[in-house]
């Protein structure tokens, strides 16, 4: 199960949201398919597929990934991704994902 805040989860089932980034031990696997809600233990909004993962440094997410993020640009990403985590650390590594909706 993958868990979005419900205002991005409502962008990955209108397909505005291709990327997901975590900070999270837990590996998703490109190729498999996962269930995603917007709460613990709740039922299966839609499937996505992993196509696609990588480390990456928050500071080098480019205004091209902040969209494929579902944001308007790489500032509302960024302060999106605060309002979250709690803090923009450039420096920190992330896994990214990308995936498509399945089913």
């Amino acid at each position: 199960m993958v868990l979005f805040k419900r205002p991005l989860l409502r962008l990955v089932l209108q397909q505005r949201k291709t990327q997901t980034r975590r900070t999270s031990r837990r590996e998703l696997s490109p190729g498999r398919v996962y269930p995603i809600t917007d709460q613990w233990f709740g039922r299966a909004a839609a499937y996505i597929k992993i196509t696609r993962k990588w480390r990456q440094r928050l500071g080098d997410v480019t205004e091209q990934e902040a969209k494929a993020e579902g944001f308007n640009s790489l500032e509302e990403f960024q302060q999106a991704w605060k309002a979250i985590n709690g803090s923009w650390n450039p420096d920190q590594t992330v896994t990214a994902y990308e995936f498509e909706l399945v089913g």
